[in-house]
């Protein structure tokens, strides 16, 4: 008998389209899993979004728990030709700053010649001795045969020239120059002469302008300093000269810098409440499994919640302030905080010590955000809290994509049975169908033989 090569071509019944609804109601076991999976998933992406807000958190907490931040100081300049910056070890304070001179590099220049390519080293070589005013001297060698421009190039080579050489061409017959720059401004680094040995050249004394020291006078004591920029005369403090300062006079004021300290206060609060608007929308109870909250009811969030409210909440005992309201941060119902700022003004203006034992306390553990800063590493460590939870769901979806697994293999046994049982159902009902055709034949045959015999 001729083998069927297509489901119901035999029997003529649908068992294609039967063994389809089969095979779907039999993947109807999979969707289980795979929802599973999928909240899974969800819940890895969600405690890594938290996790994000908890770090952003932290770096807030970080900054107050800083003891620098309370002592952190800004300058302001009134006046011209003069900047100032606060650094380590500066005091508040005011100082008038008037300029006396301002430094500047001395320079010398060369005899001309006729031009900068023409050999000016004669036979045997030459040195050149570069002769400073508070310094040692330099000698550098030049070798026969070289021209104004190759000697340019030597002294820029030395690495201890203490100059810069250039070119310059006045225009005249013989005009075209060596420029030597002192490398640094004041009167010590100032070049006072080059002489060649062996007379390849001579110096234009006439061009020599002399190194100098800035003198500046600060609250009327005198200051010199060799470079422009004036460190040490105030403690702490660093003065910038420009080339506009000679003769002007202005004043200096070193203060504590509360923007600094409100914007970290202030940062702080919205660091926390970013942070509470992400688990508000992980843990959004809506009735619905498809629009609610990725973490509702999840244990670990529920911990970090209330330990943070926790630490929030509890008194700091030591200071001035012992709670957050106290300077005008308060917790409100819906768990985040709020900020008066007219409040904490008062507060950063005539006690920032007071907020500096609240926060930072005596070391890095005593204060409110030392305390929170240990809560947030049990939670953010490589073994914290967020990164177990996250291992855990990692671990849950392994497992279920490994029994997705397993049972589609199942499903795919269960359907092979089918198909081969359908193909034994599909051979028999052909084999009747034909068996009954021909039955039908021969009894058609007798009858025609009955009628023929009558």
């Amino acid at each position: 008998m001729a083998t069927i090569s297509a489901l119901g071509v035999g029997s003529g019944l649908d068992l294609n389209g039967l063994l389809n609804q089969l095979n779907a109601a039999e993947r109807q076991k999979l969707k289980p899993l795979t929802i599973q999976r999928s909240q899974e998933q969800a819940k890895i992406s969600a405690f890594g979004r938290l996790q994000s807000s908890l770090d952003k958190f932290q770096s807030a907490v970080a900054k107050l728990n800083d003891a620098s931040l309370y002592s952190s100081l800004s300058t302001s300049v009134r006046g011209e030709g003069i900047t100032a910056s606060a650094g380590s070890g500066a005091s508040a304070g005011r100082y008038e700053v008037e300029v006396i001179q301002a430094a500047r590099s001395g320079s010398l220049a060369s005899a001309g010649v006729a031009n900068n390519t023409d050999p000016l080293v004669g036979a045997g070589g030459d040195t050149l001795t570069l002769a400073f005013a508070g310094k040692d001297d330099v000698t550098i060698a030049l070798e026969e045969g070289w021209s104004l421009s190759q000697i340019r190039d030597a002294i820029n080579a030395h690495p201890d020239a203490g100059v810069s050489a250039s070119l310059i061409n006045d225009g005249s017959e013989n005009g075209h120059r060596l420029v030597l720059s002192s490398s640094e401004t004041g009167t010590a680094a100032g070049i006072e002469s080059m002489a060649f040995a062996n007379g390849a050249l001579n110096e234009d004394v006439i061009s020599r302008v002399t190194g100098r020291d800035a003198e500046l006078k600060i609250n009327n004591i005198l200051i010199t300093s060799a470079s422009n920029r004036v460190e040490g005369a105030i403690q702490g403090i660093t003065l910038e000269l420009d080339g506009t300062a000679a003769g002007k006079t202005a004043t200096v004021v070193v203060e504590q810098d509360s923007e600094v300290l409100k914007d970290a206060v202030k940062g702080f609060v919205s660091a926390y409440n970013e942070m509470k608007s992400t688990v508000g929308r992980m843990t959004k109870v809506t009735g619905d499994a498809a629009t609610a909250g990725e973490l509702v009811g999840d244990r670990a969030i529920r911990t970090i919640e209330t330990r943070l409210s926790r630490d929030l909440v509890s008194r700091v005992e030591g200071g001035e302030f012992g709670i957050l309201s106290d300077f005008g941060i308060s917790l409100r119902s819906n768990g985040r905080l709020e900020l008066d700022e007219t409040k904490l003004d008062d507060a950063i203006a005539n006690n920032s010590q007071g907020l500096a034992n609240f926060f930072a306390g005596s070391d890095k553990q005593g204060g409110m955000a030392g305390r929170l800063d240990q809560t947030l590493a049990q939670f953010l460590g490589n073994e914290g809290l967020i990164q177990s939870s996250i291992k855990s769901s990692e671990t849950r979806v392994s497992s279920l994509e490994n029994r997705f697994e397993r049972m589609e293999l199942s499903i795919e046994r269960t359907l092979d049975r089918y198909r081969r049982q359908f193909g034994q159902l599909d051979s028999m009902l052909s084999q009747m169908n034909a068996t009954s055709a021909y039955l039908s034949q021969q009894f058609d045959m007798l009858a025609q033989m009955g009628k023929q015999r009558r």
